[in-house]
C-alpha cells in the first residue's frame, strides 16, 4: 500500500477491502485455536461456533469447515463430543486443556513470528 493508493480515488477502498481479506484468512487459519479457547470457558455445538465466530469477528464460515474442523480436534484429542438434548456439544479434553495454555503463554513468541512475516525487508 503505498501514499498514493490513499491519496487516489477509492485508496481507502482498495486498503478497506485488503484488511478485509487478510482478517477473513487470520480468522480462517487460527479457527482451531479460535475454538479452542473459547471452549476453555463453555461447551459448545457446531452451530455455536458458527454463531461465535460470526458474532466476534464478522465473518459467517460454513457449516462444512466448522465441523470438518471439529472433527479433527476431535480425532486428535484435543475436545470430545458429547450428545446433550440432540445436538453434539464439544469440550475441552485434558490435552486440549494443555494445548491451548501452551499456545496462549506463547502469546509474545506468536506476535514475533506474525511481525517476521509482514516485516520482511
Amino acid at each position: 500500500m503505498t501514499k498514493q493508493d490513499y491519496i487516489q480515488p477509492g485508496g481507502l477502498r482498495l486498503e478497506s477491502e485488503v484488511l478485509k481479506k487478510m482478517h477473513r484468512k487470520i480468522v480462517k487459519s487460527f479457527m482451531d485455536v479460535i475454538i479452542l479457547a473459547e471452549l476453555r470457558s463453555v461447551p459448545m455445538s457446531g452451530y455455536d461456533v458458527i454463531g461465535f465466530i460470526h458474532n466476534k469477528f464478522g465473518i459467517l464460515v460454513s457449516s462444512g469447515t466448522v465441523y470438518s474442523l471439529l472433527y479433527s480436534l476431535e480425532r486428535e484429542d484435543l475436545i470430545r463430543g458429547i450428545w446433550a438434548k440432540r445436538k453434539r456439544v464439544y469440550e475441552l479434553t485434558e490435552k486440549g486443556e494443555r494445548t491451548i495454555e501452551t499456545i496462549l503463554n506463547a502469546n509474545d513468541k506468536i506476535k514475533g513470528l506474525m511481525a517476521n512475516l509482514i516485516l520482511t525487508h
